[in-house]
C-alpha cells in the first residue's frame, strides 16, 4: 500500500499540471469544469456516450489536468460562468421549451427570435462539431433592452464570457482562446476607435475555425513572437447601428429592438432568483452536450442553394440543431429574407447600376459588349448621380475588380467578351437585377436564356484577343 502511494507521488511529480476549462480527449472522452462557489471548489464533470464522473485531475495524453481555481478572478466575480453539476432532463424539446420559457419571462423579442435565440443556446453547447457559425446581434438606442437580452440570453449559453466585465479588449483574446466559450459583448461599451478595430478583429475571425488572431506577445528573451490566439465560438453582440464591415454584417441574425411598447409582463428589474434558474438550466445543458456533442453536425441537405453560400454558412448550423420542423420553416425563410435583403442593398450601388447596362446592351442581341457603350449608357442614365466624371477607365475597373469579369481588347476596343454571360447570370441573381422586366430607357430587358448561343459558338464569333493595358 505504502508502495502505491509513494509510485502515485512520484507520477505526480513527473507530471506538471496544467490547469483547463474543458477539454474533448483523442477517445472522445469530454471534459468540463464544473464550479461551485458554496463550496469553493471547482472539479471535472468527465463524460463518455452516456456515463460520467467527478474528478479533481486527470492524466491525459501523459499530462496532468487540473481544473482552474475556484479563486480565479474571472469565475469569482462572475465573468466566465460555469455549471455546478451535469443535471438530468426530460428530452431535447422539452429542454428547448424551457429555454424558451425563460428567455420570454425576461426579454421582449419577436416569437421568431424568441425560438432563433432558444437554438441558438442550445448550438452553443455543441458549437465545436461545427466549423462555421452566426452570431446573435441585438441593434437599437440605449434602454431599448439590448443588455437584458445579453444577460437572460448569456447566462444559459456554453461557459459564457461577459466582456463588459473587462476595463478594455485586449484581455479577450486571451481569456477566449483559454476558455473557448460564447463571447457575450456590448460593443457599445468600447467606445475608443482602436478597441472597436480590435474588436472587428474578435469578430471577423471568429465566425469559422481556423482562423485565429496574431499578436505579438513579448517572450523571456525580450524578443517579440506572433502569438496565435483561438477566437471561434459563439457571439452575443449588442450594437447601436450597423457595422462598417458588410461582410461581417452578413455574419449576424439581428433582431432591431425597441421597435414596440414593452410587454407589461416583463419586470423592469430582474428577480433575485434568476441566477438560480439560470445554473439549473447550465446544468441540463451541460448533460445535453456529454450526451450530445458527438452527434451534431452540419447536415449538407439544409444548404439551399438559392442563396449566397455566406448565409448557408451561418444558417446550416443552427438548422442542424433544430429538430421542430415549422421552426426550421421559419428560419430558412429568414435566410431567404436575408437573400433578398443583401441583394436589394447591392441593387442600391454602382455594381448594380453597371449590370442593368450591361443587361440591356446583352437584350439588343448585337453579340458585342464595348465596355465604351457600357459607359455611354451608364453616364446617360446615372451621370448626374455622381460628383466624379464617368470614364470608360473607371466603369472597366469597377467591371474586373469589383465584378470579377474578364475584359480584353480586339482591334484596339475594349469588350467583355461573351464567354463571360454565365457569369453574368449569376451576378444578375445576386444583385438583384431582373432579367425579365423592363430595364431603362433604352431597351427591354428580355429572357437572357438564348444567350448561351454565343457561348457556345452558335452567334457572332469572336475577333482574334489582344491583351488588355
Amino acid at each position: 500500500m505504502t508502495e502505491t502511494l509513494q509510485q502515485a507521488a512520484e507520477t505526480a511529480k513527473k507530471h506538471h499540471a496544467r490547469p483547463i476549462i474543458s477539454a474533448v480527449l483523442a477517445d472522445g472522452t469530454i471534459v468540463e469544469t464544473i464550479h461551485r462557489p458554496e463550496e469553493h471548489r471547482t472539479l471535472f464533470a468527465v463524460g463518455k456516450d452516456t456515463d460520467f464522473r467527478y474528478e479533481t485531475s486527470l492524466l491525459a495524453d501523459g499530462e496532468r489536468l487540473v481544473p482552474y481555481s475556484p479563486r480565479n478572478n474571472l469565475l469569482r466575480n462572475e465573468v466566465v460562468l460555469l455549471p455546478s453539476e451535469p443535471t438530468e432532463y426530460e428530452t431535447d424539446e422539452a429542454l428547448v421549451a424551457e429555454i424558451t420559457s425563460f428567455i420570454h419571462r425576461f426579454v421582449d423579442v419577436s416569437p421568431l427570435f424568441e425560438k432563433v435565440a432558444s437554438y441558438y443556446v442550445l448550438l452553443s453547447w455543441v458549437y465545436d462539431a461545427f466549423s462555421e457559425l452566426p452570431y446573435l446581434r441585438l441593434r437599437g438606442d440605449p434602454g431599448s433592452g439590448k443588455t437584458r437580452f445579453l444577460l437572460t440570453v448569456g447566462s444559459l449559453c456554453y461557459k459564457p464570457i461577459f466582456a463588459s466585465g473587462a476595463s478594455t479588449v485586449s484581455p479577450l483574446f486571451r481569456i477566449l482562446d483559454a476558455f473557448r466559450g460564447t463571447l457575450v459583448i456590448d460593443e457599445g461599451d468600447f467606445r475608443l476607435s482602436d478597441e472597436r478595430a480590435e474588436i472587428v478583429k474578435i469578430l471577423n475571425n471568429g465566425n469559422a475555425r481556423g482562423f485565429p488572431v496574431l499578436r505579438s506577445e513579448a517572450a523571456p528573451s525580450g524578443e517579440y513572437n506572433p502569438t496565435a490566439y483561438a477566437v471561434f465560438g459563439p457571439k452575443l453582440v449588442a450594437t447601436r447601428g450597423f457595422f462598417e464591415d458588410r461582410a461581417l454584417e452578413s455574419r449576424c441574425l439581428t433582431e432591431e429592438m425597441g421597435l414596440s411598447r414593452l410587454r407589461e409582463d416583463i419586470s423592469i428589474s430582474m428577480p433575485a432568483g434568476y441566477k438560480a434558474e439560470a445554473l439549473a438550466l447550465r446544468n441540463k445543458l451541460l448533460l445535453f452536450r456529454l450526451r450530445n456533442r458527438f452527434k451534431h453536425q452540419a447536415v449538407e441537405e439544409f444548404v439551399d442553394r438559392a442563396i449566397e453560400p455566406r448565409l448557408n454558412q451561418i444558417f446550416v448550423p443552427l438548422l442542424s440543431i433544430i429538430e421542430d420542423p415549422k421552426t426550421r420553416g421559419d428560419l430558412r425563410e429568414l435566410a431567404r429574407r436575408y437573400n433578398r435583403e443583401l441583394a436589394a442593398e447591392r441593387g442600391m450601388g454602382v455594381e448594380a447600376q453597371v449590370l442593368e447596362v450591361i443587361r440591356d446592351l446583352l437584350a439588343q442581341g448585337e453579340g458585342r459588349l464595348p465596355l465604351k457603350d457600357v459607359t455611354s449608357w451608364f453616364s446617360d442614365r446615372h451621370g448626374e448621380d455622381y460628383d466624379r466624371k464617368i470614364t470608360t477607365k473607371w466603369i472597366g475597373s469597377v467591371i474586373r475588380k469589383r465584378l470579377r469579369l474578364a475584359a480584353h481588347k480586339t482591334h484596339g476596343e475594349s469588350v467583355i467578351p461573351l464567354s463571360e454571360v454565365p457569369k453574368l447570370k449569376v451576378l444578375f441573381e445576386r444583385y438583384g437585377v431582373s432579367t425579365t422586366e423592363t430595364g431603362g430607357d433604352h431597351m427591354p430587358a428580355g429572357d437572357l436564356g438564348d444567350m448561351g448561343d454565343f457561348v457556345e459558338g452558335r452567334g457572332t464569333p469572336e475577333p482574334p484577343q489582344e491583351p488588355l493595358s
